[in-house]
């Protein structure tokens, strides 16, 4: 096993992350244009949003129970390949019917990188796991917020069909996957329970329910922010749109920094620890988000954004090394429950909303965090999988020094 990452195959992995979600993210900026030029409802639109979020997260999992059977790693270029297509179709179907199907088309496509990219992102990455994978988490995060700026410019210069020339990049970063398949094979494990065959003896279940606890509770957190911390800037404390942007804005890229922070930290002291402290620190965060006006809160926003999605590329590697003979569904899992979840707790919580005030459901979110607290306590501090390598790498150097 590698010491440490290897950046060209790490470099390819994370690009192809980028445009995977570039596609997640181009769905919600190609709605107003939709409504423009089809006449679409919004009931027609957002059946669209939840297309595409079904497609892209609850099938996930599916699609990294096939690759632990045999991994599957040109799932890498095709996912990429089929999420352009797709997006690109949206802006020439001539029906609401077929709108939809290109939607789906994409988010399959979404779909099937994900496992597949984590896995190796996890085999490139040698002894440091986290690290490797808060670069990989890094192209997702860069991604979604390069959807809407390819997607807009283009629509507006050319219409819904101005989507077309979104195949060039599409074709361009699949030519290369494609042409550094072989390379990236050639990390997968040739023995142990990472090779071909599912299950290991390692898989500790019970540890990974937990955890997909603790993701849930911090999905719901940050949906909800993201969601509504614009909101509150515009409708509690008097801002403008853009300043309400501009704190989303801030606390995307604070999620961007704390994931470059989180995963070098999560090898150098444990996933569990910066899991722990994650959940811990989220709360008051929020709360006194609630107390500032509105430059320190927009300083906070960036904060809370660093602590709370800082550990998302953590929660990936550790399932994967609690699952160490399932790790495409361990992938699928953490990475597509994390979309799905925060799609079906999002309109919970705008009901709350509704009802009640912003500031509640601010109120809820700093809770939420607590309840994954409670359960990230019970996690192990090292997965057995994790124990092994470690022993299996001392043993490496035993011999080398003998």
């Amino acid at each position: 096993m590698r010491e440490g990452v290897d950046r060209r195959a790490m470099a390819v992995l994370s690009t192809g992350h980028m445009m995977a979600d570039t596609w997640q993210g181009a769905v919600p900026a190609l709605l107003p244009f939709l409504i423009d030029e089809r006449n679409y409802s919004y009931a027609a639109v957002s059946g669209l949003v939840l297309a595409a979020t079904v497609a892209s997260s609850v099938i996930q999992p599916a699609f990294g129970h096939f690759s632990d059977r045999r991994s599957l790693a040109w799932l890498i270029p095709l996912g990429v390949l089929l999420g352009g297509v797709g997006i690109a179709l949206v802006g020439v179907a001539e029906s609401y019917p077929l709108t939809f199907l290109a939607v789906v088309l994409s988010g399959i496509g979404v779909a099937a990188y994900h496992p597949e990219g984590s896995r190796f992102a996890n085999y490139v990455s040698g002894e440091k796991r986290a690290s490797g994978m808060s670069l990989f988490s890094l192209g997702g995060n860069i991604g979604f917020a390069l959807g809407p700026v390819l997607v807009t410019p283009l629509a507006i210069a050319f219409g819904l069909s101005g989507t077309l020339l979104l195949l060039v990049p599409t074709v361009l970063v699949t030519a290369w996957i494609v042409a550094e398949l072989p390379r990236l094979v050639r990390f997968r494990p040739s023995e142990g329970p990472d090779a071909e065959s599912p299950g290991s003896p390692d898989d500790d279940w019970p540890a990974f329910i937990k955890l997909g606890g603790v993701i849930a509770f911090r999905t719901f957190a940050y949906f909800g922010l993201i969601t509504f911390v614009p909101l509150y800037f515009i409708h509690e404390l008097g801002t403008s749109k853009a300043t309400g942007n501009l704190g989303l804005a801030l606390m995307l890229i604070g999620g961007a920094v704390g994931t470059l922070i989180g995963g070098p930290l999560a090898d150098r002291i444990g996933r569990r620890a910066v899991i722990v402290a994650s959940m811990a620190l989220s709360p008051p965060l929020i709360v006194l988000f609630q107390f500032l006006g509105e430059w320190p809160a927009l300083v906070l926003a960036f904060v809370i954004g660093a602590v709370v999605i800082s550990t998302f590329s953590v929660t990936v590697v550790m399932g994967q090394e609690l699952l160490p003979g399932r790790i495409g569904v361990a992938s699928g899992v953490t990475l597509g429950l994390s979309v799905g979840l925060g799609g079906v707790s999002t309109p919970l919580l705008g009901v709350v909303a509704d009802a009640t005030s912003l500031s509640t459901v601010l109120w809820i979110v700093a809770a939420l965090p607590l309840l994954g607290l409670a359960v990230a306590l019970w996690l192990p501090s090292r997965p057995a999988a994790r124990k092994r390598t470690r022993a299996r790498s001392q043993r490496r150097v035993q011999q080398l020094q003998g």
